[in-house]
């Protein structure tokens, strides 16, 4: 399969950077803010995020966790593909938190659909945002739209945005894979 490079390691580096710089503009100390990386491929963003507040911004222990969205997908046992969940990393309270969900690709909206209902079993947040390194617009079945956006791309249904998070060769990047009908 083909893979055509949408951000290349240096370009993915300067896309966060200014992700992190919105939500400082945003959230400032983050004393009231709780990032939470959506399993399983918002958890490399989320670290990303983290990582650059406390060593760009000098934000102490910003508050952030994993959460695992497997049992609250509309699909969860639908297909013949049989789910498995990723680790849910969250030991704290969202009641009357500023809470900010980071996925890598939003597509269709279904999986922060999940993670709104999923939140809820950790208490009422005060505010829900979204944070997305790729928005797929055009491919959206329910009205999301993200409040942090990284890059938007339009892309046939048939291709998939893909992050590699540890190529040794190429470092971090952002690609399209096609099938072999648009290649």
């Amino acid at each position: 399969m083909k893979k055509t490079i949408l951000l290349n390691s240096k370009e993915l580096k300067i896309t966060i950077d200014r992700l992190v710089c919105q939500l400082v503009e945003n959230h400032n100390t983050f004393s009231n803010t709780i990032l939470v990386g959506l399993q399983p491929r918002g958890k490399y963003l989320c670290e990303k995020i983290v990582h650059a507040l406390k060593s760009d911004y000098n934000i102490e222990n910003p508050n952030n966790g994993l959460l695992d969205i497997t049992f609250y997908r509309d699909d969860f046992r639908r297909g013949e593909k049989i789910l498995k969940p990723s680790k849910t990393d969250f030991n704290l309270s969202v009641e009357n938190k500023n809470v900010v969900f980071i996925d890598d690709v939003l597509f269709t909206g279904r999986t922060v659909r999940a993670a709104l209902t999923a939140i809820e079993s950790f208490g009422r947040p005060k505010s829900i945002e979204l944070l997305i390194l790729i928005d797929r617009r055009f491919s959206r079945e329910l009205p999301i739209q993200p409040d942090y956006k990284g890059i938007q791309v339009d892309v046939y249904e048939n291709q998939k945005v893909s992050i590699e998070w540890s190529d040794e060769s190429m470092g971090n990047y952002v690609y399209i894979k096609s099938t072999k009908e648009h290649e």
